[in-house]
């Protein structure tokens, strides 16, 4: 069931304070929820209110909105409907009538003026140029008229009880109808604060619009159908039941206690419901309609009544709930227990007899999730001829600085104090631009014209795209570039960050003491280490994603034992992963043995097995161990600082080092992919936990082929994000559901093990008289000369890079920066029993430049058997190919980082098997040593270069088979030894995206 914003009840106690009058709500009175993340915990408060107060603060679109609803008293039902449909009015201005007098016409302008839903619309000045329009999506200058509509259901709204939105005069006239908003300007609260000509502007801007009455009752509701009719012949039905099932609720809280409503659940075979409210709830449905049988899909959970209809709180498995959803389950007759039917009992009890009957139940449609601001403009609106534009003032000038603030604000722009690359122009004059103050010369270093403050008076008015030309034609200096490269042209109105989500991404640098990383969070890791005892470090971080739910949270737990001894303290944290919310806890402890089994209880509790249990069982709803390899941060962060010791290795290969040990790109990297990397740092995660997660996804991928049910699909994402935790930040976690998102999460776990190859290596310790660089290069037991430019070596490989990128790759130009010759330790000797094999070639492979290290250090690799199958064209193998640009978009570069490795090796492909299309390969047939999938498009084979050791080099132009009937466009090798490869160079390459190949 999805999570509703709001929830009914009548209250259990008379504890709870109403938000908005601050009275306690009394014990048994009605009272509604809004429904709020909480700050604290991963999961939702809620914030009780009266049930007259509630609609004072929220507004509900429909019932379908209220959790338990359907469960409350009719009558209570009514008030709550007539409430919800005040709200839903349409603002219509009251229908003329020559019989009204003064009297009618004041009443008429007095319910206008009372109307719950006009509150929420206002109209003023505004108050700064921050906010931006919701209908054009530009921003509202200072002192412009702007439009208010509040709204309820956005996280600001939904938690402060209402959320202003602001919009332009003309673009609230276009867009009045989708608020329903058909008054005149003068309706509008706040309308009497405006200037007289700004009043008159806003009255002839925004008319009332007299609708007949017809289209009146349209827009109201549509007249009542055969649909709606039906509808109410339901509702009466579910009025008469409510009646009756009231009837035996009341008599049934008058008589029982809850020991007794519970042995009447035992008596029927339904399991126990928590809270008094709830058996009577249950007790009173199965003795009005029959008792409801157990879930026919799982056999062990109970069908709980909700809305729509029953749903099943059983389990699949400890991954999943049930979930099983029915309207009119089955039943049978209802039991009262002996201890209830005895002569001393109430006539309520000894007279019972049990009827079966299906309940009334009104069907629930689910409704498609809202987007909590859109960025697609619903106004086309010209921008401000400054808009998004920076400036800076400089000297004493024909008007004051602040006037020259203003002027610029009320025209789009933004006044900076300092000069930098992004600055429009400088506002000054001939004076100061001879005088050659610092500001000046900044602006001509950096080529950012000066204009005079006619400047200003000369854009009023004009288009943004305008004021450009202004700047260099009124420009009073002798510089500068074009100022369109320094002004983004376009803004994109991103969706505004969550209230809960975090500003930044943070990575954790944990300091690791022992072998075990202590909390920074805990304020004590720079004083104490976690305690070990009988060689178990007492720490862990526990994972749980539940997608139905929207969960991802964690758990972190730690004894921690003072470094100078004597003390001893239990840290816990606990929140959503990637989010502000959680807290963290520091409790001190007496001794070591008090903490730890404090911790021991707190594990079991959380996870449903004892600590250090070798045989750990997942249990539902619980959490699970993140098994993490903490390593100090600090270490890895030394590795690109300049060293006093000179480095022995040519600077293009110190070079590369620096950017195959990149800190950072590890980071980013990781962060790309969403991961969490402070539950998770660099991706460090047990060879365990990795196996377990790529045999989570085989088994997604093999739900896809059989075409397996939705649900089996959230219980093993549900698994494999729990396993590899992700940041999601609010949003709920996706359900891996197609060999798309399969390949993609393999990617993912494929470049964690690569990363974690590099990072350990950054990790050991190195001889201090040695550069790091060169401790580094040396790690990776691979040679790697950089190749003269000029050299023939260097043309051929060159001309190959040129010839081959395909046509259809024209995102990019490829431009070779640096040409390393390798030699990797051992690949020789290995590759020597297929050097005698006919059919050797040059051919490429790309690959993401954190990959590298893993690649050098230990070779191009073959997928593991327990790696799910999808994306292996040919199956598992390693792919090459022979135009550059089919391996270099392997290197998964962008505009921003354009620099990126590839491999040309020398393959042994031997005879191919041959094939046109897709297909999984298990197993070569006999004779054959490669597979090559056949495509169209190829080098030209007459131009080919054939090496004096036989290696064939196909660096020929394209050229395209029309008569190969392919479905692919280009070659591609894959051999399934990783013997048949050896690898002789490493490129360096510039993908170069604003010079797009033609």
């Amino acid at each position: 069931m999805e999570d509703l914003p709001y929830k009914i009840e009548y209250a259990k106690t008379g504890r709870a304070g109403c938000r908005k009058c601050k009275c306690k709500i009394d014990q048994g009175e009605l009272r509604i929820a809004a429904m709020i993340q909480s700050f604290h915990h991963d999961g939702k408060d809620p914030h009780w209110f009266h049930s007259s107060c509630f609609f004072e603060k929220h507004r509900p679109k429909t019932v379908d909105d209220i959790d338990h609803f359907e469960s409350i008293r009719y009558e209570d039902q009514e008030i709550v409907r007539k409430n919800i449909g005040k709200l839903n009015e349409i603002l219509l201005p009251e229908t003329s009538s020559k019989k009204k007098g003064k009297a009618g016409k004041k009443r008429a302008a007095e319910n206008i003026e009372n109307n719950i839903v006009l509150k929420d619309f206002g109209i003023e000045y505004s108050r700064s140029s921050r906010a931006a329009c919701v209908g054009c999506q530009n921003k509202i200058m200072v002192d412009d008229i702007r439009i208010k509509r509040t709204v309820y259901d956005t996280e600001v709204g939904a938690k402060f009880g209402g959320q202003p939105l602001w919009h332009h005069l003309d673009c609230f006239v276009s867009i009045r109808g989708d608020y329903g908003y058909y008054l005149g300007g003068e309706s509008l609260p706040g309308f009497s604060d405006l200037s007289a000509p700004d009043r008159k502007k806003v009255k002839s801007a925004l008319q009332a619009i007299t609708i007949d009455e017809t289209m009146a009752k349209k827009l109201k509701g549509e007249p009542k159908d055969e649909v709606d009719e039906a509808m109410d012949g339901l509702e009466e039905e579910m009025k008469k039941q409510n009646k009756k099932l009231y009837k035996v609720r009341d008599k049934l809280q008058e008589l029982c206690t809850k020991s007794q409503l519970q042995d009447i659940l035992f008596k029927n075979g339904s399991g126990m419901v928590e809270g008094k409210d709830g058996l009577l709830d249950r007790c009173a449905d199965f003795l009005t309609f029959g008792a409801v049988s157990k879930c026919e899909k799982c056999m062990k959970g109970d069908l709980i009544f909700t809305k729509g209809g029953y749903r099943c709180n059983g389990k699949s498995d400890e991954w999943l709930e049930c979930g099983n959803f029915v309207e009119k389950p089955k039943r049978t007759k209802s039991k009262i227990p002996s201890s209830l039917t005895g002569k001393n009992n109430d006539e309520f009890f000894t007279k019972y007899r049990s009827k079966i009957e299906d309940r009334a139940i009104k069907p629930y449609v689910k409704k498609p999730k809202k987007e909590e601001t859109s960025t697609k403009a619903k106004v086309e609106r010209e921008r401000e001829p400054l808009y998004g534009m920076h400036f800076v003032v400089v000297g004493k000038l024909s008007k004051e600085k602040n006037d020259l603030t203003y002027l610029v604000k009320t025209l789009g722009g933004k006044i900076s104090a300092s000069v930098h690359d992004k600055i429009a122009a400088i506002i000054s004059n001939v004076d100061e631009v001879s005088k050659m103050s610092s500001k000046i010369k900044k602006a001509k270093e950096l080529d950012v014209q000066v204009v005079p403050v006619e400047f200003l008076d000369a854009v009023k008015g004009g288009k943004r795209t305008e004021t450009f030309e202004k700047i260099k034609t009124m420009s009073i200096c002798s510089w500068g570039s074009d100022p369109m490269t320094r002004i983004p042209q376009e803004e994109v109105n991103e969706v505004k960050e969550s209230l809960y989500t975090k500003n930044t991404k943070k990575v954790a640098n944990m300091v690791v003491k022992n072998g075990a990383a202590v909390d920074p969070q805990s304020g004590v890791d720079d004083i104490a280490h976690v305690y070990r005892f009988d060689n178990v470090l007492y720490t862990s971080v526990l994972s749980l994603t539940d997608i139905s739910k929207n969960k991802n949270s964690y758990y972190k737990v730690q004894v921690l034992e003072a470094d100078k001894g004597g003390r001893y303290w239990l840290f816990r944290a606990w929140g959503r992963i990637g989010t502000k919310i959680g807290e963290h806890k520091l409790e001190s402890f007496p001794s070591a043995s008090s903490a730890c089994e404090r911790f021991e209880g707190l594990f079991e509790e959380k996870t449903g097995n004892t600590f250090g249990s070798k045989s750990f069982v997942k249990k539902h709803g619980l959490y699970y161990p993140v098994e993490v390899d903490y390593d100090d941060g600090s270490k890895a962060a030394k590795v690109n600082e300049l060293s006093k010791i000179p480095s022995k290795l040519p600077k293009p290969t110190q070079d590369l080092i620096n950017m195959l040990f990149d800190v950072n790109l590890m980071k980013q990297t990781m962060m790309e992919f969403e991961l969490d990397l402070e539950k998770m740092p660099l991706g460090r995660l047990s060879k365990k936990q990795l196996h377990d997660a790529y045999q989570t996804l085989k088994d997604l991928n093999d739900l896809v082929v059989r075409g397996a049910g939705s649900e089996e699909f959230v219980g093993l994402s549900n698994k494999f994000f729990t396993l590899v935790p992700h940041n999601f930040g609010m949003e709920r976690a996706p359900v891996i559901d197609t060999l798309e998102m399969i390949q993609n999460k393999r990617e993912i776990l494929d470049n964690l093990i690569e990363v974690e190859i590099a990072y350990s290596m950054l990790q050991e310790q190195s001889d201090e008289k040695i550069n790091p660089i060169d401790a580094h290069y040396g790690q990776l037991k691979t040679e790697m000369k950089p190749i003269d430019h000029k050299s023939d070596e260097f043309k051929l490989i060159n001309d190959y890079v040129q010839n081959t990128h395909a046509e259809t790759h024209n995102a990019y130009a490829l431009e070779v920066m640096d040409v390393f010759k390798v030699n990797r330790q051992g690949e020789s000797r290995r590759y020597k029993p297929f050097k005698k094999l006919h059919n050797r070639q040059l051919l490429w492979h790309g690959s993401r430049l954190t990959n590298y290290v893993g690649i050098l250090s230990h070779g191009l690799k073959i997928a593991p058997p327990e790696a799910p199958v999808t994306g292996y064209m040919f199956g598992k193998g390693i792919y090459f190919a022979d135009m550059v640009s089919k391996s270099a978009n392997y290197c998964c570069t962008n505009s921003s980082n354009d620099v990126g490795l590839m491999l040309l090796s020398e393959v042994a492909l031997g005879d191919s098997l041959e094939l046109t299309r897709s297909s999984y390969v298990e197993s070569l047939p006999s004779g054959k040593h490669s597979t090559k999938g056949m495509g169209t498009t190829f080098p030209d084979p007459q131009q080919a270069h054939t090496r004096s050791d036989g290696v064939v080099v196909p660096m020929g132009k394209p050229v395209t088979d029309k008569k190969l009937q392919s479905s692919l466009l280009y070659n591609e090798y894959i051999v399934y030894e990783v013997a048949q490869v050896n690898v002789q160079y490493l490129l360096k390459m510039k993908f170069n995206y604003n010079k797009r190949r033609r």
